[in-house]
């Protein structure tokens, strides 16, 4: 096959005029029928590596990937590009599965997605004998190897695949990977001969910042800063536990920042409209615990920020990844106190696997090693991926002398409360520190049709993206096309986009151009603390405050602690049992009311830690009002 056969499928398709890195040469070993194992980083374009083949081959390419929601994306914007392709998953009814196994048999689809357990079936395994499969593309392929930072057992069921099919070649995907999991990968695979291809792990756009913090209010305060000195793009914050989450989403709405969380304990539409209002640009901010991002296809994502630790070199690499991928300068911040490197090793002591606890511990030493270091962050990053640069220096880490200008300024700590919760505290940013905000046609042009993509993804059920990608976006704002010949010239338009939006994204165009803006607000929102004392006050239960307003209980709890602590409410004697009431004040008066954890301890076990937390805050406010008391008879009276 030519290059220019190559280069064709890619433009009527994808909409692209040339490959990315190692793209051409990965397709032509796959359309070989070659053994491959690749590492590129997130957004080098590793999805296309096995669906262009897949299209070329005219049979089946079997994808294994972890995650239901990215293969079922993966699928529709396949469809929407014409290309052939499902998804088989427990999700579906046994009518939805049979008719899909059925298709897949009788050759219907390019790319078939399933997960590694399904696959690893005996049921599975003997139907797939009926497909005309290709090939095999291992996603996330890391997953395999117990030295990669997301191990998974059922990973290593794939191990099959070699044995029930032996003539098909086999191609594994992953975006971090160490020598060693690169070497794991190849044997628990038994890929043959294999062809390599290992992209560079220095990504020169990305700019990696890292800043201990002496306690949660100082980090709070670089967080609001970091935040509000990004005018432009998406930004997702990275929370230690899902308590965090909720707690960090309260307190940027109390700044005037839109934001919305995901984690584990929401339902999966929660999830997914969460995911999907800020994929599509409605809110700039998501905070969420490392069970977002895998598959995450949002380019224009300007800041990464960690607010605490992560477990691992690979895990914060994969993770601060997800910023620039439109190839523009972006922030990588990593805010860590050091109370992360005890809570990792009180993690890693509860691990019994002795073979696992060592690797955990290495994983420990690696990262307290990178955020402790002199040395730069991008050659840190690429030594540790077995990557030799033949520079020293990087002039895009603070190490190397980089320092934002939202760093210049210093932050103070709140004093000797700085283990209190952050919700409903505003905090001001230094007048020299705010952006400028774009006020050009091009940025309102650029915010009409992030609107008009909202709302066409929304009618079809299906994700922004998919509709248009934020770099099409952003080129189609800057060229404004006004024929479908300009609108093909540019990347990421392919034949069935164009036919499918074409003339709509033409006449939005001609709209705008006619005096059309983006449709005004529905209405201000209330803060966090607004809809929680609203609550309160028509005689709802913390259980019924957490329902309605999508939080866990003891998030509602603590900030309810907080408003009594701060004397905005009176504590109310029903909200803690009166027989335990007494209990946690005898306990408080031995040991303090510094630390409420060490209180439960030493507390009955019926005794709540929301019942402990908000006793704690009666008896704060009171030490207070009496040092304030004690303090205004100190002073001398006004002559």
């Amino acid at each position: 096959m030519t290059s220019a056969d190559l280069l064709g499928s890619l433009k009527r398709y994808w909409g692209y005029d040339s490959f990315r890195p190692l793209q051409e040469r990965i397709v032509r070993s796959l359309v070989s029928g070659r053994d491959v194992c690749v590492v590129m980083p997130t957004g080098g374009g590793k999805s296309l590596c096995y669906q262009l083949p897949a299209l070329i081959s005219q049979q089946t390419v079997i994808v294994v990937s972890p995650l239901i929601a990215l293969m079922q994306d993966q699928a529709q914007q396949l469809a929407q590009m014409g290309i052939p392709a499902s998804v088989l998953n427990s999700t579906m009814s046994s009518e939805e599965q049979s008719r899909c196994m059925r298709r897949a048999s009788a050759g219907d689809f390019r790319l078939l997605y399933l997960s590694p357990e399904r696959l690893a079936s005996a049921h599975t395994l003997a139907w797939l004998k009926t497909v005309p499969v290709a090939f095999f593309a291992i996603d996330e392929a890391h997953c395999i190897s117990e030295w990669g930072h997301e191990f998974r057992p059922e990973y290593r069921q794939l191990s099959l695949l070699r044995s029930h099919f032996p003539d098909r070649p086999i191609a594994a995907f992953t975006a971090s990977a160490t020598r060693r999991v690169r070497h794991d990968i190849l044997q628990q695979l038994q890929l043959r001969d294999p062809d390599k291809y290992i992209a560079s792990f220095h990504r020169p756009n990305l700019r990696y910042v890292v800043r201990e913090c002496e306690d949660q209010s100082v980090q709070f305060q670089w967080l609001m800063r970091a935040i509000r000195s990004s005018p432009e793009g998406n930004i997702i914050v990275y929370s230690p536990t899902i308590a965090r989450v909720e707690e960090t989403v309260d307190s940027l709405e109390e700044n005037g920042i839109p934001a919305v969380g995901y984690h584990g304990k929401m339902d999966a539409a929660e999830r997914r409209k969460n995911q999907e209002r800020w994929m599509s640009d409605e809110v700039r901010v998501l905070v969420g615990t490392i069970a977002f991002g895998l598959g995450i296809n949002k380019a224009s994502v300007r800041a990464v920020i960690h607010l605490a630790l992560p477990k691992s070199i690979e895990q914060y690499y994969q993770e601060a990844g997800r910023a620039g991928r439109d190839g523009q300068l972006s922030d990588c911040v990593l805010l860590w106190q050091r109370r992360d490197t005890a809570l990792l090793a009180h993690f890693i002591k509860q691990i019994a696997d002795p073979a696992e606890t060592e690797r955990a511990w290495e994983r420990y030493r690696h990262i307290s090693a990178f955020v402790q270091s002199e040395r730069c962050r991008h050659r840190q990053i690429c030594t540790h991926f077995g990557e030799t640069p033949k520079w020293n220096t990087c002039d895009a880490c603070d190490v190397c002398g980089l320092k934002p200008e939202w760093m210049k300024m210093p932050v103070s700590s709140s004093g000797p409360r700085t283990r209190k919760r952050r919700s409903s505290v505003v905090v001001e940013l230094p007048a020299a520190l705010e952006p400028a905000l774009l006020s050009t046609e091009e940025h309102e042009l650029r915010e009409y049709m992030r609107e008009w993509r909202r709302n066409v993804s929304r009618e079809q059920g299906v994700s922004a993206f998919i509709v248009m990608y934020d770099t099409s976006l952003k080129a189609l704002c800057r060229q404004r096309p006004r024929t479908l010949a300009e609108l093909r010239a540019i990347p990421g338009f392919g034949e069935r986009k164009i036919e499918s939006y074409g003339q709509q994204i033409l006449a939005a165009l001609e709209h705008f151009n006619g005096g059309a803006r983006v449709s005004a607000a529905a209405g201000v929102r209330s803060k966090p603390v607004e809809q929680t004392l609203l609550l309160l006050r028509q005689g709802k239960t913390f259980a019924e405050i957490a329902t309605l307003r999508g939080r866990q209980l003891s998030t509602v709890v603590s900030s309810v602690a907080d408003l009594v602590e701060r004397g905005d409410i009176e504590f109310d004697d029903r909200w803690v049992d009166r027989d335990r009431q007494p209990i946690i004040e005898a306990a408080c008066g031995r040991l303090g009311t510094a630390r409420p954890s060490a209180l439960k301890t030493v507390l009955p076990p019926e005794v709540t830690y929301e019942e402990i937390r908000l006793v704690v805050a009666r008896l704060r406010r009171a030490e207070f009002v009496k040092k304030e008391l004690g303090d205004a008879k100190k002073r001398p009276a006004l002559k």
